[in-house]
C-alpha cells in the first residue's frame, strides 16, 4: 500500500498495489496488520456503503459527538472526495483538499476525527463504500452547508445542478457550526 500525506495534517491518501491480467483486477482494501504498522485504526465499528447517481452531494458531514475517523473509497464509477479542517486549534482550519476517488484508480482517503467529509459523484454512478472507528450519533451528527462560500470548495457541480438531500440543504454555515477544538 502505498499512503501519501495530503497538505491537510492526518488526511492521508491510500492507494493499493492493483495486480492486473487478461482476467480482471485483484487488490487488497484492507489489511489490519499493515494498517497498524502504518499508524492507521485497526479497529472499525461500522462499515457503510452508498450508490449514488451523477451529481448527487454528500455532506459535508461529521460528528461532534462519538466523533468518526473514516477510510473511504469509490468501488465503482468516479467521486472528487474532500475533507475539510474542522479543528479550531489546527493552523489548516477551514482549509480542504479535494481527491478523486474512483474504482479503477483504486484510491482511498483516510481521515481522522476534527475533519468534515462530503463527495460529489462524476460518473453516471458511484459506490461509495468506507469504514468508521465509531458508530451513527444522531445527537452528535452536524452538517456544514456543501457549497460555503468560506469555505471555497471548487465543486465541479452548480448548486442549479447538485441533487442535495434536504437534510445537506439546511447545513449549518461554516462560520456558525459547531467545530472541533
Amino acid at each position: 500500500m502505498k499512503i501519501e500525506e495530503t497538505s491537510l495534517p492526518g488526511v492521508l491518501v491510500l492507494t493499493p498495489k492493483i495486480h492486473r491480467d487478461e482476467r480482471g483486477a485483484f487488490w487488497e482494501t484492507w489489511n489490519q496488520k499493515s494498517a497498524a504498522e502504518d499508524g492507521l485504526p485497526s479497529i472499525w465499528v461500522q462499515d457503510n456503503y452508498s450508490v449514488s447517481k451523477k451529481n448527487v452531494v454528500r455532506g459535508i458531514h461529521y460528528q461532534i459527538i462519538q466523533s468518526q475517523g473514516k477510510l473511504v473509497r469509490a468501488t465503482h464509477g468516479a467521486v472528487l472526495d474532500v475533507a475539510v479542517d474542522l479543528r479550531r486549534s489546527s493552523a489548516t482550519f477551514g482549509k480542504h483538499i479535494a481527491v478523486e476517488l474512483t474504482g479503477e484508480n483504486a484510491k482511498m482517503l483516510w481521515i481522522p476525527v476534527g475533519f468534515g467529509h462530503g463527495f460529489v459523484v462524476l460518473s453516471e454512478e458511484a459506490g461509495f463504500a468506507y469504514k468508521v472507528t465509531d458508530g451513527y450519533c444522531p445527537a452528535g451528527e452536524r452538517t456544514i452547508v456543501w457549497n460555503d462560500v468560506d469555505l471555497a470548495i471548487s465543486w465541479p457541480v452548480t448548486a442549479a445542478e447538485a441533487i442535495v438531500s434536504g437534510k445537506d440543504q439546511q447545513g449549518a454555515a461554516f462560520k456558525q457550526a459547531e467545530v472541533f477544538a
